[in-house]
């Protein structure tokens, strides 16, 4: 049986669900649709194989979730990344924090930055406009009301313009979505 990670890492744990997910041999066509399966792309992880139980959902997660992830302006993928951290960090998603710490880390070549968020958490001491961009999404994360106009002053200083603040909250609040199924749906469990 293997053993439940606790702890922030950058190497990727195996994220094991609660529930069975769907047998990809056996999906229903509107299953197959939602999961964008196609005869050369056949690797389905897990996590999606799960949501597909709810396919009329996950054809609509999908395209949105890589339109925030991967989109060509605004905000670059490093920060998207970043963003995507603050709010695994706060919402105590490990398995969430460890793919796109990997992301960040393969994107920028800077691992220190990884380090130093998964040592100290919130606490941590970075550049400014990473430290800007890591406080806003786990304020975000951690209790929305509190974001004010101060807030966003604070990355307008570091220089993000209206769209890259826009894809910094789109980053962060879809994580605070995909935390929340990672942690009901299974757990982040050690390789065997």
């Amino acid at each position: 049986m293997s053993r439940v990670v606790h702890a922030f890492t950058t190497e990727i744990p195996v994220w094991s669900p609660y529930v069975t997910p769907v047998d990809l041999a056996a999906a229903t066509p509107e299953q197959m649709a939602a999961m964008q399966v196609t005869p050369s792309n056949k690797g389905v992880s897990p996590y999606v194989l799960t949501l597909a139980h709810d396919p009329e959902s996950l054809a609509v997660r999908s395209p949105l979730f890589n339109q925030i992830m991967y989109g060509r302006q605004g905000l670059t993928s490093a920060e998207r990344e970043l963003g995507a951290v603050g709010a695994s960090v706060v919402n105590r998603c490990i398995y969430c924090a460890a793919v796109h710490a990997s992301r960040f880390n393969n994107l920028t070549k800077r691992p220190e930055v990884m380090d130093a968020i998964f040592a100290d958490e919130r606490s941590a001491k970075l550049e400014p406009r990473e430290q800007a961009i890591f406080d806003f999404a786990a304020q975000l994360s951690d209790t929305p009301p509190t974001i004010t106009g101060a807030a966003t002053k604070k990355l307008e200083q570091v220089g993000l313009d209206t769209l890259e603040m826009v894809d910094l909250i789109l980053s962060a609040a879809i994580f605070g979505w995909a935390n929340r199924l990672m942690h009901t749906l299974g757990e982040p469990t050690e390789p065997i």
